[in-house]
């Protein structure tokens, strides 16, 4: 009998309150705070190995399935200021789409699914027991023109899924110090330079021999997770883990390029 209600409810909404995905615009026909319809949401799937074992960056190099620990070419070189970044998936397709009507349509029910991918991803990556999860903070103006801070938001939204009172959510600690300009189209060693100095560690004492997870929705080339972890650690920080829902591949972002030369006519290079 519920069923039933539930399904003759359900086709009334629809026809009183007709809807379409948000992603491939087909008409939704249940009633959800997610106007976004479930073949898109299977379409998220988890990013495939092999994948960097310090950055999660997806690795193409023939033998990299075969080592013991993948690694891609600038973290065997160089390192990182964090022990290990991961992410649900890569950024492309409905995952993208999810991301961006979250960010920037204001779809504020979109953050429970993005904190779920989150949790999962968490639990892939075998954190310590006691973790402080720290969301990459966004300079204060852009957090007044968009409302809100989607890392927050969705850091929210993961700490929601533990069950664990040892993992626990502040995001007093790490402030960004000044405005930095957009991260596209500039070099890895641009990127770097733009957000040197961006962040600062206000609370040490709540730092200092822990363990911290930082919370983002899309890792590119890790240069803002790595600022955030460099600043942790010189305050104090055991160590410090990143997890994303989403990540920039190579692969993602070469479709992506070609994908905008189509559309200029292939007149325009490649950022």
């Amino acid at each position: 009998m519920k069923s039933a209600v539930k399904a003759a409810s359900s086709s009334l909404f629809s026809i009183l309150f007709p809807s379409d995905c948000r992603i491939c615009h087909a008409p939704l026909t249940n009633i959800a705070s997610l106007p976004v319809c479930e073949p898109c949401l299977a379409k998220i799937i988890p990013l495939e190995g092999p994948l960097c074992q310090i950055c999660g960056e997806k690795l193409f190099h023939p033998n990299a399935e075969a080592e013991d620990v993948p690694m891609c070419p600038i973290c065997r070189r160089v390192g990182a200021h964090f022990r290990r970044a991961a992410a649900y998936g890569a950024y492309e397709g409905a995952l993208r789409d999810l991301i961006h009507l979250f960010k920037y349509k204001g779809i504020r029910p979109a953050g429970k699914v993005l904190g779920g991918l989150l949790s999962q991803t968490a639990a892939t990556m075998a954190l310590p027991d006691s973790v402080i999860v720290i969301p990459v903070p966004l300079w204060s103006g852009k957090r007044t023109a968009r409302g809100f801070n989607q890392a927050e938001a969705i850091a929210r939204s993961f700490i929601d899924f533990q069950t664990s009172s040892s993992i626990q959510l502040d995001t007093s600690i790490l402030v960004r110090t000044r405005e930095t300009a957009s991260q596209t189209g500039l070099t890895r060693h641009q990127r770097r330079a733009n957000v040197r100095g961006a962040f600062a560690v206000v609370k040490a004492d709540r730092v200092k021999g822990r363990s911290i997870l930082i919370v983002d929705d899309v890792m590119t080339t890790g240069t803002t997770a790595g600022e955030c972890a460099r600043v942790l650690r010189r305050a104090g920080a055991k160590e410090v883990f990143v997890a994303t829902v989403a990540r920039a591949t190579k692969e993602a972002g070469s479709v992506l390029a070609m994908a905008a030369s189509a559309l200029s006519g292939g007149t325009q290079g490649h950022a």
